[in-house]
């Protein structure tokens, strides 16, 4: 039978690394594109000389036709596309390099989705505070949300039909297979990688990167992180609370879990 990881490798359009020293895995929005313009250009440069010691995920809640576009619109600061993509909050999983999704990890979830989907959209039609963001994903629904006007009594009837529910950053709900979600999908596809877990590190700055920060992989939780996120902190003890936003915030987190050696030339 196929390793796991050839099997991977065979759906990808490029290699990955064969030994990284570092799984760095991160958001974007307010993450990997926060932080001041020359602290992200020197961050995205060092990235692209470490490229065959840091395998580098992107773990976000943005569809891939949107990754596309913060790759386009990047691309003159430095940001390269990374080996891996989680998009849709866990729901999907691309190469990095095409985004074209990977079957290995996605036909689960969408056998999951396909199971459900139909029992959630009488549920989810004309409610108060909702507001479909215009999103490409077939595993998710994905909202702008008013919470004025929200009926947070909606998120125990669709946990009751089998569906997550995420509030994130006070204006994004996404409702999702129960059981998926940036975390699971990042474990699942560490095994496929056989990564070891000691090279692993998270970064977000929102509720829907409580996840990633549950699995008990060391994470970075940086300086702008939004407020009902670090109010989760006493309890996820392998998190580092960094005082720089975005860029700054995962070298500084980077740097507190002993990864000093890939940042010798960083900030010069």
């Amino acid at each position: 039978m196929t390793p796991p990881r050839q099997r991977l490798q065979q759906q990808l359009s490029a290699p990955l690394p064969e030994a990284p020293e570092l799984v760095l895995v991160t958001d974007l929005d307010g993450t990997l594109l926060g932080g001041a313009t020359p602290e992200r250009r020197r961050f995205y440069r060092w990235l692209a000389e470490q490229r065959q010691r840091v395998l580098h995920v992107f773990c976000t809640g943005r569809d891939l036709g949107s990754i596309a576009r913060v790759l386009q619109e990047d691309e003159p600061i430095g940001l390269a596309a990374p080996h891996l993509v989680i998009g849709d909050v866990g729901c999907t999983v691309a190469c990095g390099a095409s985004l074209l999704p990977l079957p290995l990890a996605v036909e689960p979830i969408e056998a999951r989705w396909r199971d459900l989907e139909s029992r959630l959209v009488p549920l989810l039609e004309n409610q108060p505070g909702l507001s479909l963001q215009p999103v490409s994903s077939n595993r998710r629904f994905a909202y702008y949300v008013d919470l004025e006007r929200f009926d947070r009594s909606l998120i125990g009837r669709l946990e009751a039909e089998g569906a997550d529910c995420v509030l994130s950053d006070s204006r994004y709900f996404d409702v999702l297979p129960a059981g998926v979600n940036k975390g699971s999908t990042l474990l699942a596809l560490l095994e496929w990688l056989e990564a070891d877990h000691a090279t692993v590190v998270t970064a977000g700055d929102t509720l829907n990167d409580l996840a990633m920060f549950e699995t008990g992989l060391m994470g970075v939780m940086v300086g702008n992180a939004e407020p009902d996120l670090v109010a989760q902190l006493p309890r996820l003890p392998r998190v580092y609370r960094a005082r720089a936003d975005g860029c700054a915030g995962i070298a500084e987190g980077l740097r507190h879990f002993g990864f000093d050696h890939l940042f010798e030339r960083l900030w010069d």
